[in-house]
């Protein structure tokens, strides 16, 4: 009869158990599927109607990368380093930002809706997130843009 050593069939067990707890966590990692991915044509379209009807809004898009002036993707596109980038971060301070005005114009122009990218693909926040330091309340600014739309 053949003798199988201990350690060894213990480890083909403790490498089985992992093998499958690595499966599990993964797939407990995937993401559920978003509601829009569900919706169906009908909801979607019900959805939607606001915006057929409303037409015309404004979409309001800035962030550090405003104070360059060139383009949003200064950064990216110019191979700016995040110690260089950071220099609009320090003088972030967005002193003509007046949110009831900018409300007043649209509405007077006749525009129904408005839409604020709060985040930008850089990560910087327009709003006192707790998930970050690279937000607007770190800055010179020191308040939140977001909230007064």
């Amino acid at each position: 009869m053949k003798q199988i050593k201990l350690p060894v069939v213990a480890a083909k067990i403790v490498l089985a158990l992992m093998f499958f707890l690595v499966q599990y966590t993964l797939i407990a990692q995937q993401p559920a599927t978003p509601a829009w991915a569900k919706e169906t044509a009908l909801a979607k379209e019900k959805r939607m109607q606001w915006w057929a009807h409303d037409r015309f809004g404004m979409f309001i898009h800035w962030g550090l990368y405003a104070l360059p002036a060139r383009h949003e993707w200064i950064q990216n596109r110019e191979r700016i380093t995040p110690e260089n980038y950071k220099k609009y971060f320090d003088y972030f301070n967005p002193d003509l930002y007046d949110p009831v005005q900018w409300a007043k114009e649209a509405k007077a122009a006749g525009m129904k809706y408005v839409v604020l990218t709060t985040k930008h693909h850089e990560g910087f926040c327009l709003w006192d997130s707790k998930f970050t330091d690279y937000k607007v309340t770190n800055t010179p600014y020191k308040k939140t843009c977001s909230n007064l739309l």
